[in-house]
């Protein structure tokens, strides 16, 4: 490494400068307090763990995406996470074991081995909330709500929601039997929308036509509202799990649209997001400008299942991080107070009563270059008549 190189951080790897530093800080506080008004209790997880816990029920997607290293007391396998989700789900499983619907939330920093998008940074600022052991589509509508008013009490305006459910995918396939290759080519095709490709892939597999016919549809069902009667027509007799997941999806969608007034949905049955986790309502918001979703979300009932216990969850997460950047500068202004260097017992006692009132304070150091204003301050503290008091810099 050539010697000027040395302050360059990996690609897609990033600091926060102090400008930053304090906005996120200033969102983070804010999602917290958001978060314990709705009843959410914090958890942290730790940023690393062994690997057979961080990966278990996640599919290969997230293995992908997990740097690994080998512990050095044990021999034994570790990742740092990449998803915070997994982690969460053993909390409630393993550690909490609560019979009660259970709500947690958490907040950190998350390190994966490529970026989810163009431009998209490799260390995300997770923050998330989740849902256990509720299985019907209240907790799915109030996640989903959640989602939406934390974006909102970030800052982000003109939300719009799409909506899917997995489980219209994960019906059609079981029934038609497609072995894991045939699942995963199909699954591939429906995601980029090729009907094509799909039609290609049944002829092959000489399936029914029925089948061939419901996967074809898939690809279109995509709109407004009126998407779900038109998807109870084209899949009609696709069986009982097809429509109750078409049923399912719509009374969330009703009840999320009563609570929310104005925000679009948007509809997808072919959107499979996180499929190889989620099994029922996926959704995700998006903003304008930004083709990638800047929150997202659904349900991944039994993620717990091998830390034993097997409870319906779901829940929603965002990257705090992009978020930052997608909204205004809003941090609130501080007016900071210059004192100046001195031993002087009556200033010292006036300084520790403004930092405990809340108050910033910077004080002068012996030889300092740069005053009042260089130092970010707007007030300063002056001896008058015996006393310290706070005046305006420059008097």
């Amino acid at each position: 490494m050539i010697e000027n190189d040395r302050w360059l951080l990996p690609e897609g790897i990033e600091e926060l400068l102090p400008r930053e530093a304090a906005r996120l800080e200033f969102l983070r506080r804010g999602l917290l307090e958001l978060f314990g008004s709705w009843g959410y209790e914090l958890v942290i997880p730790p940023l690393i763990e062994y690997l057979e816990s961080l990966l278990t029920g996640t599919g290969n997607d997230l293995d992908l995406q997990t740097f690994k290293l080998t512990d050095q007391m044990t021999g034994r396998m570790m990742g740092v996470r990449a998803d915070m989700t997994p982690q969460v789900a053993r909390i409630d499983a393993h550690h909490l074991r609560r019979d009660i619907p259970t709500r947690l939330c958490y907040l950190g920093t998350v390190l994966r081995t490529r970026p989810q998008g163009h431009g998209m940074s490799r260390a995300p600022y997770q923050v998330g909330a989740e849902i256990y052991g509720h299985a019907g589509i209240e907790s799915d509508v109030e996640v989903l709500c959640l989602m939406v008013e934390a974006l909102r009490r970030t800052g982000l305006e003109q939300i719009h929601i799409d909506l899917g459910h997995v489980g219209i995918f994960r019906a059609l396939a079981e029934q038609a039997q497609f072995s894991p290759e045939q699942e995963s080519e199909l699954f591939d095709a429906l995601q980029r929308k090729s009907k094509p490709e799909i039609a290609e892939l049944l002829d092959a597999g000489g399936y029914s036509d029925a089948t061939i016919k419901y996967f074809g549809r898939l690809t279109d069902l995509n709109g407004d509202a009126a998407v779900l009667d038109e998807a109870r027509r084209a899949l009609a007799g696709a069986g009982e799990a097809v429509e109750a997941a078409v049923e399912r999806l719509g009374r969330i969608a009703e009840a999320a649209q009563r609570r929310l007034g104005g925000v679009p949905l948007h509809f997808d049955l072919a959107e499979l997001r996180g499929y190889h986790y989620h099994t029922g309502a996926v959704f995700a918001a998006f903003v304008p400008g930004r083709g990638q979703a800047v929150a997202q979300g659904g349900r991944y009932d039994d993620i717990g299942q091998v830390f034993g216990r097997a409870r319906p969850a779901t829940g929603f997460s965002t990257d705090l991080r992009l978020v930052m950047e997608l909204v205004a500068d809003n941090l609130p202004p501080v007016h900071a107070i210059f004192a100046p260097g001195s031993d002087d017992p009556a200033l010292e006692a006036t300084v520790r009563r403004l930092r405990e009132s809340g108050e910033r304070v910077v004080q002068a150091l012996a030889g300092q270059q740069g005053g009042p204003l260089e130092m970010g301050c707007q007030r300063q503290l002056v001896l008058q008549n015996g006393t310290w008091e706070i005046a305006p810099v420059g008097r």
